[in-house]
């Protein structure tokens, strides 16, 4: 039974493997999308920068409450997904 089935599926192989492909972009998008480590690059070069004095104290305020936002929404998609703080 099992033969004749996979003969009669042999058509849909190549949407099968559409799929899996389409499976695999989408799950590098989601993982490059939620990846903390840039974010946290781009805290430590904010923090630089305020330091050397190329950024206000305000625009340094509004872009790290930016960057932090972005680290809990990233926090939460992995705690949704995987149940921890990281894949």
């Amino acid at each position: 039974m099992g033969l004749v089935v996979e003969i009669l599926a042999l058509p849909l192989a190549p949407v099968r493997g559409v799929g899996w492909v389409l499976d695999k972009v989408v799950q590098a998008a989601e993982q490059e999308a939620y990846d903390p480590t840039p974010v946290q690059a781009e805290l430590t070069e904010l923090e630089r920068a305020r330091e050397q004095g190329r950024i206000d104290e305000d625009d340094f305020a509004r872009r790290e409450q930016e960057l932090w936002q972005r680290l809990e929404e990233i926090r939460a998609y992995q705690l949704q997904r995987f149940g921890t703080g990281g894949p």
